[in-house]
């Protein structure tokens, strides 16, 4: 279980990773239209982010109580 939780935070921080950079792309491209735009993926990137946090810290303190 320990090990799964680190990966889900890995994989979280790899997304909000993705997105980032799907955002810059949606941000300076001028010749596509995105559905989402800059912000959707900016806030999908936060998510994913706050997410893999959060997988973390639960990790950290299931640790800590051992």
């Amino acid at each position: 279980m320990d090990q799964m939780m680190i990966w889900l935070g890995r994989l979280g921080a790899v997304g909000a990773l993705v997105c980032g950079v799907l955002g810059l792309i949606t941000g300076f491209s001028t010749d596509v239209t995105w559905k989402l735009g800059s912000q959707g993926w900016f806030a999908g990137g936060a998510v994913a982010a706050l997410l893999a946090i959060v997988a973390y810290l639960e990790d950290a303190a299931a640790n800590r109580r051992q």
